[in-house]
């Protein structure tokens, strides 16, 4: 029975049918719902690992014990899990291994925009790209096939428009194959001979699966006029058909890696002109041309951002059509941090102390927004712990007094603790703080290490930040509530004139985690209120003033209390009866 799905739960869907038994990923936008669809069949075991390199590494271990595996993460997690998907590429499988990766074309969730396709090139893994949901579970379904035949991992590569847009979707039957048997292979241990061997194998492979992209059902010719041919993929083909129509020949590509070779250069001989339309890099643009092929590409359409009909139409020259419009501006909508958010007392007090902030990957990254300004930069997962120790060695004390770190607790779990240790192994005097809200909020609370919850919300093993600190060799660990400005204050004083390193972990959960009970709303003593405005410095959207008062939205206001402690004049008060 045919279903309008999701991209992601489409994958899903694939992945349930092609018998995958182990899935193991990282949360991270736009991939996240992949794990979560998939854990919704009792057949499939589904974790959240603490990052990308443990999760692809968790899901080739399941290959090599014979079951069926995949791994799910976004662009920036696959740097991640670059270590082992090299060397993964070289020894082989056992059973079929597929990492599911979402490019973010446009930065909707994202700190850079890379190109994953690269990743397929270099590790030399052959990559399906779908262009709908329908594909998507079909693509995910064949790659199992592929890796088995080929002995390797492959990539089914989404896009956050693939990936969070729905189609119609026509839903198949598992088919679990039987768990294939282990044997011991001394070959597998990939060092000197063993390795050299590999490569031999794989560039052989790369052969092999060149020759199938040649006529494979991935890539499909679909002849209009000869005047234009477009070759494509992904969502980039939806943008041709919706504005050529049959008024272009097009090659829509479902295997972007290896691509083919006599297949483009026979579709290029068909038609006049040929213009390539991908997003981000010119990979396969850079293809027809080493192929000797004149083509078109990123001298119409930008390397940066996320493509459109209009954009396309523009690249080509053509008339943007006519469409309603509303004449009135829209004022922007800056992101912001909810409402009670316990990370917004942190940054109130960092931005009064006037410290360097090293920022990390998490929605805790607002704290760079106004009116808080409170984030000096932002690199990666975990690179506020480490960054802030190489800021302080070039600083010496002038940093170590006047700098922190700060990163979330699933981040700090993540990639955080390497860093905190080297910290305390080679001791600059650095502050860390741990926000600690109980989930990982950034990609729709799931759960993590620290909450004591696996994936499907049962109990689990339950990581005690402050004794982990302690034992990679921290002796000062402070826990506040980031609610109590007075006590943050006092403490971040304290452990910035600390003469060693410092973690400071600031535990309140997140207000929107389901389940939790807020306290009333607050209300303003209008008599009291003198309209100085120093409530707003925090930035929370609960708090407006008009006619010279502030106004608290009842829909918005949790009770937290922090405005309180800011206003002189006790014009705050609790809505509590």
């Amino acid at each position: 029975m045919k279903e309008l799905m999701l991209g992601n739960k489409a994958v899903a869907r694939g992945l349930y049918e092609a018998g995958c038994a182990v899935i193991s990923s990282y949360p991270g936008t736009p991939s996240t719902e992949i794990t979560e669809e998939a854990a919704m069949y009792d057949e499939i075991y589904c974790e959240w690992a603490p990052n990308e390199k443990v999760a692809l590494e968790v899901a080739h271990g399941a290959s090599l014990g014979g079951r069926r595996s995949a791994c799910a993460m976004k662009h920036v997690g696959l740097n991640v899990a670059a270590d082992p998907l090299f060397t993964i590429s070289y020894q082989g499988l056992n059973a079929g291994l597929v990492i599911c990766v979402a490019d973010d074309p446009g930065m909707h969730s994202s700190q850079n925009e890379q190109d994953s396709r690269h990743y397929a090139r270099a590790a030399k893994v052959p990559m399906l790209e779908p262009a709908d949901s329908e594909e998507a579970r079909l693509f995910t379904v064949k790659a199992y096939e592929l890796s088995e035949k080929y002995n390797t991992p492959v990539f089914v590569k989404m896009c956050t428009r693939v990936a969070h847009s729905q189609s119609v979707v026509e839903p198949g039957e598992r088919a679990c194959p039987p768990q294939v048997p282990y044997v011991k292979d001394p070959g597998k241990v990939m060092m000197t001979v063993n390795s050299r061997n590999a490569h031999i194998r794989v560039e052989e492979r790369t052969r092999a699966l060149t020759a199938y992209a040649e006529d494979c059902e991935l890539n499909r010719v679909e002849m209009g006029d000869t005047g234009l041919g477009i070759i494509t993929a992904s969502t980039s083909y939806q943008y041709a058909k919706e504005v050529f129509g049959d008024k272009a020949s097009i090659l829509k590509l479902g295997m972007t890696w290896p691509l083919p070779e006599k297949l483009i250069r026979d579709f290029a001989s068909k038609v006049d002109r040929v213009v390539v339309l991908e997003e981000l890099d010119p990979i396969i643009e850079d293809h027809c041309r080493k192929l000797g092929i004149a083509v078109s590409g990123k001298a119409l359409f930008p390397v940066c951002g996320e493509f459109s009909q209009n954009l396309v139409r523009a690249g080509m020259g053509q008339e943007e059509p006519k469409i309603l419009s509303i004449a009135d501006t829209i004022p922007p909508r800056p992101p912001v941090m909810c409402a009670g958010c316990p990370h917004r007392g942190i940054f109130y007090t960092l931005k009064k102390q006037k410290c360097m902030v090293y920022g990390d990957i998490g929605c805790y990254t607002l704290g760079a927004v106004a009116p808080l300004n409170a984030m000096d930069l932002n690199v990666c997962m975990g690179a506020s712990c480490s960054g802030l120790h190489g800021f302080n060695l070039a600083m010496g004390a002038e940093g170590e007094q006047h700098s922190v770190g700060v990163i979330g607790d699933s981040t700090f779990i993540h990639s955080g603790i390497t860093g905190i240790t080297d910290i305390a192994y080679n001791m600059t005097n650095s502050t860390i703080i741990i926000l600690d809200n109980s989930i990982t909020g950034m990609t729709g609370h799931q759960q993590n290490p620290t909450t004591g919850k696996n994936l499907r919300g049962e109990p689990a093993g339950k990581v005690d930040l402050e004794a982990l600190c302690r034992a990679v060799g921290f002796n000062r660990v402070r826990v506040v509530d980031p609610y109590d400005l007075a006590r943050v204050d006092t403490v971040l004083k304290e452990e910035l004139a600390a003469a060693e390193p410092s973690v400071i972990i600031s535990r309140r959960p997140c207000v929107m985690i389901k389940g939790t009970v807020h306290k009333a709303p607050l209300k303003v003593n209008t008599e009291n209120c003198v309209g100085c405005k120093s409530c707003m410095r925090i930035g929370c959207p609960a708090i407006a003033v008009r006619n010279k008062k502030a106004v608290i939205d009842a829909t918005l206001c949790v009770g937290c209390g922090v405005c309180t402690q800011m206003c002189k004049f006790d014009a705050l008060e609790s809505g509590e009866e």
